[in-house]
């Protein structure tokens, strides 16, 4: 599977502005993997955070996440504050956010075949066999996704979530 860079740093940006607006994050900008960080224990939102505060911090262009903050908008999963100090808000708690509705507010399909729907096939028009295999991956990855919320990226409770569903003999 690919995830193209559309999908990449609209969650990168996300977990920024969750960052930057729920926690405080560290001088340095860097996050120790797999690692608890504190949350604020007054439950605010926090200021609104602009994009290029965003795309400073993740070395990202200004320009593209204006693309990318327009369909995460209209998506519902961020608000914008205009004027002064203004920038972008989460528009729902980070705990309800899933990373595969971020990819999808982007556009991004969460596939693993080569083929898409209502196209001739994998093969001259003919599903390959290993086709099954690649649509089933597809939809774990997916799976994966939208059971990861942005709060758990940003509070670090990634590490071991990705377990096998059985063992083979």
């Amino acid at each position: 599977m690919r995830l193209s860079t559309r999908g990449r740093y609209a969650v990168m940006a996300l977990v920024e502005l969750a960052a930057r607006t729920q926690d405080h994050p560290p001088k340095d900008g860097s996050i120790a993997s797999c690692a608890k960080l504190p949350r604020r224990s007054d439950g605010s939102a926090g200021r609104p955070v602009s994009l290029s505060e965003i795309a400073q911090a993740q070395l990202l262009s200004v320009a593209y996440l204006e693309q990318l903050f327009a369909r995460l908008r209209r998506a519902g999963l961020v608000a914008s504050a205009r004027g002064p100090g203004g920038g972008y808000r989460l528009a729902r708690p980070a705990e309800a956010i899933s990373i595969g509705a971020i990819i999808e507010a982007v556009d991004e399909p969460i596939v693993a075949t080569r083929c898409a729907e209502g196209t001739p096939g994998c093969l001259a028009g003919n599903r390959c066999r290993t086709h099954d295999l690649w649509d089933e991956l597809g939809a774990q990855i997916s799976l994966f996704l939208f059971h990861i919320s942005l709060a758990d990226v940003v509070e670090g409770r990634i590490c071991g979530r990705a377990l096998p569903p059985r063992t083979l003999p």
